[in-house]
């Protein structure tokens, strides 16, 4: 069975949900996922694939998911690798700002993953700092839910079928007969 890891950075728990629910869609393919938070993730080594997703603040990631990232590039660039962004909250009749793609889209192409996907995330002005506050009252943006279930189930659904496409059939595995 094929081993693979999500591993996450969230600030206050909405990423950290949209890679649960990765990992059940991916588990109900069939696979053996391991969801971790980033700083839980000792190595790579073992996974046959893996998902990496990051909160985004200010149009940057998290700082633990860059530096695991760095620091496992050489296992990272060797296998599977999808990578997903979360936090864009904005009125939803304007566009998405380009920097919430920006290094996602960099770290997409300097690891050589086959998809990098911004999700659009949910902000609790509850659950902010002071600072957090003032800096989301500045950009105006919405307190609510954003993230699209659907849209998150269907792209983790799409990496589970590739999974399951790239296996070698039992035919290829089994030893040639003399």
């Amino acid at each position: 069975m094929m081993k693979i890891l999500v591993a996450v950075a969230s600030k206050h728990g909405s990423t950290n949900e949209i890679a649960e629910a990765i990992g059940t869609e991916l588990s109900s393919c069939g696979l053996d996922v391991s969801v971790l938070p980033v700083h839980d993730v000792e190595t790579i080594e073992g996974y046959d694939a893996a998902v990496v997703g990051s909160a985004i603040h200010m149009g940057q990631w998290m700082k633990p998911a860059k530096q695991l990232v760095a620091r496992e590039t050489a296992a990272l660039t060797s296998m599977p690798l999808w990578l997903f962004s979360s936090g864009p909250v904005a009125d939803r009749s304007t566009p998405d700002d380009p920097a919430d793609r920006r290094q996602g889209d960099q770290l997409a192409t300097t690891l050589r993953a086959r998809d990098h996907r911004v999700f659009r995330g949910k902000l609790d002005r509850r659950e902010l700092s002071i600072a957090e506050r003032a800096i989301v009252r500045i950009a105006g943006a919405p307190s609510e839910d954003q993230r699209d279930w659907d849209e998150i189930r269907n792209w983790a659904a799409g990496i589970g079928a590739a999974l399951l496409d790239s296996r070698p059939s039992p035919r290829e595995t089994s030893p040639t007969s003399p």
